[in-house]
């Protein structure tokens, strides 16, 4: 006799519906697991066997068990295979039992051994390839039915228990059952809130006039950004704000960024959608696996992954470790990571806006005048510290800042009215506008995230605008990365001028933002001019 139920296997962000096939049939007493299953479910037989046992069902002791997980070639990891595993050996075990009900559904859970269900990390992803599959029923565990009801179409059962789930299956009265415990790390977060920087706003930020205007280029095309000035002129604070300047997520993006943190098992108990792009400010002390991704047992993503379609904060960027510093060449330049360990390798996405923030010098207080260079760091300090960051590294960022403390004139001048969050984020939001309907039908939603080859293919610059551009390229002050990034960020401040072309005007802006050059003036939007002193063209 035998019976299949399905599950979903997780390999990084990619899940596949797996076939738990169950014989039971004559010969040597034993029960084989094969199809490459980790130590989680290998230790399944023993957890099935007692849930099945003071569930008071029967568990076909006399007999040879085999267990195979199909596709074989597939590597399986995680105890949600717990409840497929069970129900596949009852349907087997038992003919009286209904086997044809356990088609077209899969099922997710770990099981204790009183057969109580526990909750598993990754449900939504797990839908979500069910889904893919054309399955559309799933049962899952009490507490993350909305989890799996956000995708759409889905018929979402939840359940405490062995007994509860083989009643509803056989269509009998189901059984009370004690609730099921959310995921153990759920409530311990609760209170960093994703609310955090609700209370913030561009509003705070008197002067400062050019880096305001970088992160609303930043914030439209989904460009990378370096920040650099001494300690306590204002980094952190326009990092912080960065967010408030993004539209809300969209609903495929909405889905992504939930599912990641699903896999991560951070999602909010009531898992409602994310509507907010995410904010991520790993400390400078993380290890390459907190940041990157990996960890051991099972790989789960990093902050550069937690951060998909949002903000990543690196402070301090000089003094990560060296070795995830060059790691992040691979998000920087095509949007993922990859974490290879083992015969395992896992990919996830890693769309994020990448804010780096550093100080010139270890202690934060070199300047090149020397009246106002007050480093007390020595010569070899300095250069050590001034190349922790690599120029390959320094090649994928976008755009480059020098932030200078504010004045105290300009702090207490009335007349400065700095422009609030939801103003530039209106223009943002029309940019991003112009973006998606000129990337209709592409793979790619922003500037940022267009190859190369085919930004100049199919959205060229205009002759002069080329001619500019290439000069800059022959001249040996741009690398040809470097141009395709000055290319990207032409075409987001036309889109933020509502120009149907980027021409020599947004070339030189462009050109500004990637080598750090003060703005001229007339480059800013009008609103930003107030407060700044009408004369020179420079700021």
């Amino acid at each position: 006799m035998w019976a299949t139920a399905r599950t979903v296997s997780l390999v990084g962000a990619v899940g596949h519906v797996i076939e738990v096939q169950v014989d039971v049939s004559q010969g040597v007493v034993a029960t084989s697991l094969v199809g490459r299953p980790d130590v989680a479910i290998n230790e399944a037989r023993d957890r099935c066997r007692s849930a099945v046992l003071n569930s008071r069902f029967t568990w076909p002791s006399s007999r040879r068990i085999t267990i195979s997980l199909s596709p074989a070639d597939i590597p399986k990891h995680g105890p949600h295979f717990d409840l497929a595993i069970a129900v596949g050996v009852l349907a087997a075990g038992d003919e009286g039992f209904p086997g044809r009900v356990l088609d077209g559904a899969v099922f997710v859970g770990e099981l204790s051994l009183d057969g109580r269900i526990r909750c598993v990390p990754g449900v939504l992803p797990m839908t979500m390839a069910a889904a893919a599959r054309g399955i559309r029923r799933v049962y899952v565990p009490e507490p993350q039915v909305q989890e799996a009801a956000l995708v759409p179409e889905m018929e979402v059962c939840g359940l405490r228990s062995l007994a509860q789930l083989v009643a509803v299956l056989t269509g009998r009265e189901v059984p009370e059952a004690p609730p099921v415990e959310p995921l153990t790390g759920q409530s311990l977060l609760s209170w960093r809130g994703e609310d955090a920087l609700a209370e913030v706003d561009l509003a705070d930020v008197r002067g400062m006039a050019d880096a305001r205007y970088a992160l609303e280029v930043a914030a439209a095309g989904g460009h990378s950004l370096m920040l650099s000035g001494p300690k306590g002129s204002g980094k952190t604070t326009l990092a912080e704000r960065l967010p408030t300047l993004l539209p809300d997520l969209g609903a495929d993006e909405s889905l992504e960024v939930t599912a990641i943190r699903s896999l991560a098992g951070t999602l909010p108990r009531d898992a409602q959608r994310l509507s907010r792009p995410p904010f991520r400010a790993p400390h400078h002390s993380a290890t390459r696996t907190a940041v990157l991704g990996g960890g051991t047992g099972r790989v789960r993503p990093g902050e550069v992954s937690k951060a998909h379609l949002g903000v990543l904060f690196l402070d301090e960027f000089p003094l990560f470790a060296s070795d995830i510093i060059e790691a992040l060449r691979e998000p920087l330049e095509s949007g993922q990571v990859s974490v290879a360990r083992g015969e395992e390798e896992a990919t996830y996405p890693a769309r994020a806006i990448v804010v780096f923030a550093c100080n010139p010098c270890k202690c934060g207080e070199f300047a090149a005048d020397v009246v106002d260079n007050h480093c007390t760091c020595g010569a070899a300090e300095l250069r050590h510290y001034q190349n922790r960051v690599s120029g390959p590294v320094a090649d994928r960022v976008d755009i480059t800042r020098h932030v200078d403390r504010t004045p105290e004139w300009q702090l207490q001048d009335p007349l400065e009215a700095p422009e609030p969050s939801a103003a530039v984020r209106a223009r943002v939001t029309d940019a991003r506008a112009r973006q998606a309907a000129r990337l209709a039908g592409t793979p790619w939603r922003l500037n940022a995230h267009v190859p190369g080859p085919v930004l100049s293919r199919q959205w060229p610059l205009p002759r002069r605008a080329s001619e500019l551009l290439n000069g800059e390229l022959a001249a040996g002050r741009l690398t040809r990365r470097g141009a395709t990034r000055v290319h990207r960020l032409a075409w987001t401040v036309a889109d933020l001028r509502d120009a149907d072309l980027p021409g020599v005007e947004e070339v030189l802006v462009a050109l500004r933002l990637r080598t750090g050059q003060p703005l001229q003036l007339t480059a800013l939007p009008q609103p930003q001019l107030r407060g700044l002193p009408a004369t020179g063209t420079d700021r």
